[in-house]
């Protein structure tokens, strides 16, 4: 046994001990007693403990299963560190004026006792069975969801009935007479994820983003000790959620609940990894307590209406509702991960309006907005909004895609099972790294890129994967897990573990993963770079992109396993669609050009207009001669779908400026009715191309070019949209008055003209019609959505998306049910009672993506 770890006595010394010196901080009670008749104790920590009940509160627990000592551990050296801190920390001193702490150590002291002096890794209370069997799992006695389950000898037994138990009566009893609690913090071990609670269905709850951002926050608190990022995960569909747990009772009540499991062992060596464990999850509890008040009937009230507006491709404007007070702002916040912290590195705006514009994000990229109101007087804040995801839209130029594998190529290959290696492939998950039973696992996942045309340039590129698990890696800081691209044209069998193992990759994608860096139900996301994109670009010929995914080779003596578990999304384990690994592209598909000579050129004095001629400059009365182009497209583009995307004016000039006067000269594009001075004098500038040209570069070169910025191309598309011609003119400046100052460029006849050069992309620009006469009906016990589309031959399919709290703005605004051809779908992880939105998106090649058309569901509850 660990001598360093506290028995239960000492804890219970220790807290008296505490009491006694600080007796305005601390107080400490029995609440209840255990089978064997010791005291379940907990303590209250305050500034000033006396009104403790009066203030909003955060419910600690430990220890609830006897071999998880890191609870108890925890909750001593927490204390410790408020006796320290307390008098100088201005923060631990703000968060205990305001919030109170409960915590009960231990609440299974039976257990624990039997833990250390007997079976380290006894989990259970020491209740008599009468069977010969001993133990009630605790977390698996509360009244949520319990479940009866006859195995008295099983570790996950909960009882006869509910609250058979005098520990969890204990607390329910105690939870019950203090309505101050808010936040409840359950610690065990092990995992290093955070289990935030959940109503037994995957239906967004209002509270969702609450506990999500509460779990981030401490794990941002958790990542600033250590480094370590703990996972966040709520658990998967419903049979397969742990009933009859403190979590869930407490949620039910209305308390901001989750589990937060430490470490990669029940009992771990405590000077090397405890003491890390305890150091990281100190300023995490403190952040907890410091936001129960924002939790509390103090609070500000949640924003209303908190939706998207409008997106575009690098903007986004928001609104909400809330009531008219001067006392009120609201405090807005970004990121472009899911269960990511709310702290100062992701705050955007401050503002007193209901709307907030956000500039300058990159085309089709995914983001996560949070919102919460605060008192200025106070700073008090409220609870959060249900989150917002979207995505922006794609730039004029570009083109996307979401490649999911099939279920024939994703899977896992294993050292020790090589004749079952075919089986692991689209069924329930993956498992990566090394262990006594498979030996070493590695994951393999091949794209598809036939849809993308070969010739693209990768813009950007983002293969995602879903951790499910990572209870079985079970060494603290042991291994790393890295994604490697592999020449698939050389992969003779992809389900030979020989040929994957021994394949050499062509490129190892950004950085490898720490085993402390591996979270659990936070999607792990590899950008590629610049390399990594021309690389991507070129294994477009062989249509396929194959990843190996792989961990640890070997175990130091004594381990058994350091294996990391993926979800897929197949199989009657896999979570669905919205689990499988993912390839994200935004691209731009290959360039076509056009080179085109003037259509016509003309020289305009004042008094004349000289024909197939073009110069430019000041005559000898010092009037300005401007050199005047027009260019025709002389191709059939269709203007619906013809993007251009680089152009430049090329033009060469036969002489320079003899005087040494600064003359320039520069090239607008215009919109012009008649060529002539007085026309072309007033002519409407549209936009200037390129930077003007100086005289001395005249004389330094004959050829000149004129790229055209993004708002003169737009603009050159819209003249080919009305099929007019392009004009542009010449025109000369001085800073002081010139006379007979003519340069001559290029006439129409040389045999070099000026020339025009159009890059351009055929992409449809506009989205198809949206679908209508979209309905709803439950088919066995499952909502049934149906609709109707209008015949277009660019039309691809449709985006089916699901909101409980307002109509989906954009696909990405709520959880993703379908997206196919079928005029239909099911929602087969919603549940049918709780009303809801939906909305169906037609979408087309690029993708375009059409306005909405919404259905609000009523639910049981309203029909």
């Amino acid at each position: 046994m660990k001598i360093q770890y506290a028995s239960y006595q000492d804890t219970i010394e220790f807290l008296q001990s505490a009491m006694s010196a600080h007796p305005h901080l601390i107080r400490l009670q029995s609440i209840g007693e255990t089978w064997e008749g010791r005291p379940i104790m907990l303590v209250t920590i305050s500034l000033d403990v006396t009104y403790a009940d009066d203030k909003p509160a955060l419910l600690y627990t430990g220890s609830i299963h006897a071999r998880e000592w890191i609870g108890n551990e925890l909750a001593v050296k927490f204390v410790q560190y408020v006796i320290d801190n307390y008098r100088f920390n201005p923060k631990l001193q703000h968060a205990l004026t305001r919030n109170t702490l409960y915590m009960v150590p231990c609440l299974n002291p039976d257990g624990f006792e039997y833990s250390r002096n007997h079976f380290s890794f006894w989990r259970k209370n020491r209740r008599n069975n009468g069977d010969g069997t001993f133990g009630v799992d605790l977390n698996r006695n509360f009244d949520a969801k319990f479940m009866r389950n006859q195995n008295t000898g099983s570790n996950t037994y909960g009882g006869p009935h509910a609250f058979s138990e005098p520990e969890t009566c204990a607390i329910r009893d105690f939870v019950e007479s203090h309505e101050n609690i808010r936040i409840a913090l359950d610690y065990h071990s092990q995992g290093n994820v955070f289990f935030p609670a959940h109503k037994f269905n995957h239906e967004v709850e209002i509270e969702g983003t609450d506990l999500n951002v509460l779990c981030a926050n401490m794990n941002h608190e958790i990542k600033k000790v250590t480094g370590r990022q703990y996972g966040i995960h709520r658990g998967k569909p419903p049979a397969q959620l742990i009933h009859g747990s403190g979590r869930e009772y407490y949620y039910r009540k209305g308390i901001i609940a989750t589990v937060v499991e430490v470490g990669t062992r029940n009992i771990p060596d405590y000077m090397k990894n405890m003491s890390e464990s305890v150091a990281e999850n100190i300023p995490a509890v403190q952040y907890a307590l410091s936001e129960a008040i924002n939790y509390s009937p103090l609070a500000p009230k949640r924003v209303e209406g908190f939706t998207i507006k409008s997106v575009a491709h690098d903007s986004v404007e928001l609104e909400w509702q809330y009531e008219d007070r001067d006392d009120i702002y609201f405090e807005v916040y970004r990121s472009q991960h899911n269960k990511n912290p709310c702290g100062e590195e992701t705050l955007v705006a401050i503002t007193k309006t209901q709307g907030f514009i956000d500039r300058q994000l990159q085309s089709g990229h995914s983001y996560f907005y949070n919102i919460r109101a605060v008192d200025k007087v106070t700073k008090i804040k409220s609870p959060f909004s249900p989150e917002l995801r979207l995505k922006t839209r794609l730039g004029r130029t570009e083109s996307a895609r979401t490649l999911f594998p099939s279920r024939e190529t994703v899977g896992y290959l294993s050292q020790n099972n090589q004749a079952k290696n075919k089986e692991h492939f689209g069924y329930n998950s993956m498992f990566i790294g090394v262990d006594k039973k498979r030996g070493i696992s590695m994951g393999v996942v091949q794209f598809d890129l036939s849809s993308i045309v070969e010739g693209s340039q990768i813009l950007s590129a983002q293969f995602f994967i879903y951790p499910m698990n990572r209870v079985a890696a079970k060494i603290e800081k042991y291994g790393e897990w890295s994604v490697a691209i592999l020449d698939a044209d050389q992969v003779e069998d992809i389900y030979d573990y020989s040929c994957i193992a021994e394949a050499k990759p062509l490129h190892t994608l950004g950085q490898t993963i720490e085993s402390d860096k591996l979270t659990q139900g936070i999607w792990m996301k590899w950008l590629f770079n610049g390399v990594e994109r021309s690389l991507l670009a070129k294994l477009l010929k062989q249509k396929r992109l194959l990843l190996r995914l792989q961990g640890p080779k070997k175990l130091p003596l004594g381990k058994d396993s350091q294996v990391m578990q993926f979800d897929i999304g197949y199989g009657s384990f896999g979570s669905g669609l919205h689990y499988r690994p993912n390839l994200e592209l935004v691209y731009q598909l290959p360039e076509q050009q056009l080179a085109l000579s003037p259509l016509s050129c003309n020289t305009i004095y004042k008094d004349k207009v000289v024909a197939d001629k073009l110069a430019s400059g000041f005559d000898a009365e010092g009037d300005i001669v401007y050199g005047q182009m027009s260019f025709d497209l002389n191709v059939d583009l269709p203007v619906d779908r013809t993007v251009f995307t680089n152009a430049c004016l090329t033009v060469r000039c036969c002489n320079s400026i003899a005087s040494a006067r600064d003359v320039r000269f520069t090239i607008e594009l215009v919109e012009l009715r008649d060529v002539d001075y007085q026309h072309v004098k007033q002519r409407q500038k549209i936009e200037y191309i390129g930077y003007e040209v100086s005289n001395e570069q005249l004389r330094e070169r004959a050829e000149h070019h004129f790229i055209f910025d993004s708002y003169s191309l737009q603009e050159l598309e819209r003249l080919h949209q009305a099929q007019t011609p392009f004009y542009f003119i010449i025109r000369a400046t001085a800073e002081s008055q010139a006379t007979d100052a003519l340069v001559n460029w290029t006439n129409c006849q040389d045999q070099q003209p000026a020339q025009l050069k159009i890059d351009y992309i055929e992409r449809r620009k506009h989205p198809v019609a949206a679908p209508h006469n979209l309905q709803t009906q439950v088919e066995n016990g499952v909502v049934k959505l149906t609709w109707e589309n209008e015949e277009d031959e660019d039309l691809v399919g449709f985006f089916v998306v699901r909101n409980r709290f307002h109509p989906p703005r954009s696909p990405f605004d709520g959880v993703k049910l379908y997206g196919g051809p079928d005029n239909y779908t099911l929602d087969n992880f919603g549940t049918p009672d709780i009303a809801k939105y939906y909305a169906v998106f037609s979408y087309d090649d690029v993708p375009n993506y059409s306005q909405p058309v919404t259905i609000y569901y009523p639910g049981k509850t309203e029909r």
